[in-house]
């Protein structure tokens, strides 16, 4: 949690000396801080809640960064400085989160200390270097690309603090996480950075009136990446329910395709897995039993890892039918019917979902000690049935599930809590 801490600390510092400097000085063209507080404010009360994106507030982001890099308005030079660009843009940004904060359905912390450093950064690479006229004969293309290019690193900053914050949080490999925040700058993070240079350069000319202008190309795109979600949310639960099938059918107990797959996915995190990598293996996570419908006698349980191995391909093999039936993307068909391979020949997901699937079924009516003694047997089994980096990475998850300390305090912390 060091890193959180740095990261907030930080904030609290950068904030309190932009209000500070601000109060002290006073607010400069308080036309422009009112319509840039106001952007902002609306970017945050229309904040991204449902849906786990990389920019939650793409509109609020936008104008907080074109404010950071404007240099005039409508023709005339500005004179607000870094400061005052900071304290508007952190008196907004918490304006429009009380209803988040009230209702608590965001870390909303994590969301404030992200918006107030990189908008910082912005401010301070842009307004002293504008205000001593560095960029008076900067014209037309060059300065348009010197924008572009202070917003791209800006952009960079943001998703090393995104990761940072996950990875203390969390405690998933920090690689990973920054993968897939650079991976998001493709999609709403490009449209981010080039609506905040598109509103610095418009208001540049036409004043004030261009705000409204601008952002609204932006909240379209925010409704069409909503709906898009609710389109992946309904896909999710479409999944979902096929996989209870077999719980419903009484061929599996209650709850253990989500047990699996919330495990899965946690073992797919700890192990550097992509976020289309992890929806692969929670979607096969929750099929992975599904072949057991064609059964004309139903497995004890539906513990599949005790069966041998040219039974459990058989009911992989068929599961992986019913899954391409389905519709559903063919990678997830390829993990549920190679879940029973010997696990040199198994792609990472299916190794995982085989060695959760065993632990899970191997814990499910054990008592004090039953998790300890699963790990154990999956360990003796790394010499061909459980890949043993997948086997180490569970021992890892759990332990942390559980509040450990360091890897060496694994063994006698499960021995003492077990």
């Amino acid at each position: 949690m060091t890193a959180l801490r740095l990261i907030h600390a930080a904030a609290a510092l950068v904030a309190t000396a932009a209000l500070a400097d601000t109060l002290w000085t006073g607010l400069d063209e308080r036309g422009a801080a009112l319509a840039f507080g106001v952007l902002v404010t609306v970017g945050e009360l229309v904040r991204w809640t449902g849906a786990q994106v990389r920019e939650a507030a793409p509109i609020g982001a936008a104008g907080a960064l074109a404010y950071a890099l404007l240099g005039e308005d409508a023709g005339h030079a500005t004179r607000h400085d870094a400061p005052q660009v900071v304290a508007v843009v952190l008196a907004a940004a918490l304006l429009g989160s009380v209803p988040h904060i009230w209702r608590g359905r965001t870390p909303t912390l994590d969301h404030l200390a992200r918006r107030v450093l990189t908008v910082g950064f912005a401010a301070v690479c842009f307004q002293p270097l504008y205000s001593r006229g560095v960029f008076e004969t900067w014209g037309g293309p060059a300065y348009a690309l010197l924008l572009v290019a202070l917003l791209s690193l800006t952009a960079l900053c943001d998703a090393l603090l995104a990761a940072a914050l996950a990875h203390s949080r969390s405690r998933w490999p920090f690689g990973p996480l920054l993968r897939d925040e650079l991976r998001g700058l493709v999609g709403i993070g490009s449209a981010v950075c080039a609506t905040g240079a598109v509103i610095a350069l418009a208001i540049a000319v036409a004043g004030l009136w261009a705000l409204p202008v601008f952002c609204l190309p932006l909240l379209l795109t925010q409704q069409s990446l909503r709906r898009y979600a609710a389109v992946r949310a309904t896909y999710r639960q479409t999944i979902a329910s096929l996989a209870r099938a077999t719980e419903i059918a009484g061929y599996t107990p209650a709850g253990h395709a989500h047990r699996v797959a919330a495990l899965s996915r946690a073992v797919g995190r700890d192990l550097g897995l992509t976020r289309p990598e992890l929806t692969v293996l929670e979607y096969a996570a929750l099929m992975h039993d599904i072949g057991q419908l064609s059964l004309v006698d139903p497995v004890p349980a539906g513990a599949t890892a005790v069966l041998p191995a040219e039974e459990q391909r058989r009911i992989a093999l068929l599961g992986g039918a019913v899954v391409r039936q389905t519709g559903v993307d063919a990678a997830v068909a390829v993990v549920v019917e190679r879940q029973a391979d010997p696990y040199p020949e198994q792609p990472l997901a299916a190794r995982i979902v085989r060695a959760v699937n065993a632990y899970e079924e191997k814990t499910r009516d054990a008592g004090p000690g039953g998790q300890l003694k699963a790990l154990e047997e999956l360990r003796l089994g790394t010499a061909g049935e459980y890949a043993p980096e997948v086997v180490e990475s569970l021992a890892r998850v759990l332990w942390n599930q559980r509040g450990g300390g360091s890897l060496s305090d694994r063994a006698a912390g499960w021995v003492t809590h077990g």
